[in-house]
């Protein structure tokens, strides 16, 4: 079987190198002719452990290659970007860019699927513009949406592993995206329609996105009442019916950050606590960076001098290279914007170099910084010791005792 995968990013690119050790010939396509000569040799341009030698034993195997322009297969991959506009609306015109490069490679039999995380009723929007250019496809093709669920870090055993929502256009489209799936998906397979599994991956994320909220603005209370959040929540969650998560400077990423606007979007006067989620989560971001500058002042009154600062960490999460809807890079941003002339020392240990950020190691960043911001709880950061001789704002509770 062969298998086109539009997209060779942070999930694109895994799940087309599972599939290809799984059998299936893939050709991944990617706009960025970087991605696919770096694909082509065998180098990941993802931090993902383990997944740079699965690409180069399907590279080398003749199961996998990549290109910039799609080629003639049983089944079709959407796996590209859905951002949203600068008034939250979702963006699908990635989707839409990749359904019609594909629309003249389709003949009958033929499996498409969007993987990308979409608005409700975005399967039937591509379905109606295949068919508008290729009527003749009616009833002889297969449609479904089947959304990815998987943690950066742990994607080699979540894509295989987790469990699946496939939602076809019609019953027979459903079998057919689960006889694809279950080539290498142990998880089950539960089947529903194209909305539903739409819906079901937004839902996901936005209940997410809510529960981190409350977490968030927990941190807050907290803050301001002079009560050590961390204590308070692993106190809390004693309780056999509690399980508060964790909070930190915002919530970042291509999904949890991304995704309940597409829910606001369609349905803005029905997802009144999603929304305010949403609010919460980016005024932590705005919180933290305002507590920072008011460190940074306070420094500068008291020792009359501009303090050293170090920024520790800008990926979205623990241990990865994402930076993607990033609250760390935003905080470090809106610090660097109002710090008149103070050292501000920028850190992220998984990546080498910044197009906008000067990147210092992070042992040197510590050691020279009067004020330290923790940020992300990356692994190294863990290795640093609490000093009572620095001034140690921590978001992200690399030191919960203190």
């Amino acid at each position: 079987m062969k298998a086109c995968f539009m997209g060779l990013g942070y999930i694109g690119l895994p799940t087309a190198i599972i599939a290809a050790k799984h059998g299936v010939q893939i050709t991944g396509v990617d706009i960025n002719p970087k991605v696919v000569e770096m694909t082509n040799q065998g180098h990941l341009h993802i931090i993902e452990p383990g997944m740079e030698e699965m690409l180069q034993e399907v590279v080398k195997s003749g199961m996998l290659k990549a290109s910039t322009t799609p080629e003639v297969s049983d089944a079709y991959f959407m796996v590209v970007p859905t951002p949203f506009k600068g008034n939250h609306e979702p963006d699908v015109s990635y989707v839409e860019a990749a359904t019609r490069a594909v629309i003249p490679f389709l003949k009958e039999g033929d499996l498409y699927v969007i993987e990308s995380t979409s608005p409700v009723g975005t399967t039937d929007m591509m379905k109606d513009i295949i068919f508008a250019e290729r009527p003749e496809l009616k009833g002889k093709i297969y449609i479904a949406y089947c959304p990815e669920r998987v943690l950066p870090g742990n994607v080699i055993y979540e894509l295989v592993h987790n469990d699946r929502v496939i939602g076809g256009m019609d019953d027979a489209s459903t079998d057919k995206a689960i006889e694809f799936y279950s080539q290498f998906v142990k998880g089950t397979l539960h089947r529903t329609n194209c909305k539903t599994a739409e819906m079901c991956k937004l839902t996901e994320n936005s209940s997410r996105d809510v529960q981190i909220a409350f977490a968030n603005e927990l941190s807050i209370i907290c803050d301001k009442a002079g009560i050590n959040v961390w204590e308070l929540i692993n106190l809390a969650n004693k309780h056999p019916r509690v399980n508060i998560l964790q909070p930190g400077c915002g919530v970042g990423g291509h999904c949890i950050a991304v995704d309940p606007y597409f829910i606001t979007a369609d349905f803005p006067v029905e997802s009144q606590l999603i929304a305010k989620a949403r609010e919460i989560n980016n005024y932590k971001s705005f919180y933290c960076a305002e507590r920072v500058k008011n460190a940074m002042l306070e420094f500068e009154l008291k020792h009359h001098r501009k303090p050293c600062v170090a920024m520790m960490g800008l990926a979205f999460k623990p241990n990865i290279d994402d930076l993607r809807e990033s609250p760390a890079k935003y905080i470090v941003t809106k610090v660097m914007q109002g710090c008149n002339n103070a050292n501000i020392l920028v850190v992220e240990p998984n990546i080498t170099e910044h197009n906008v950020f000067k990147l210092t190691d992070y042992r040197e960043a510590y050691d020279r910084a009067d004020i330290v911001v923790m940020l992300v709880a990356h692994d190294p950061f863990k290795t640093l010791p609490w000093s009572d001789d620095k001034v140690i704002l921590d978001f992200c509770g690399i030191y919960k005792k203190n």
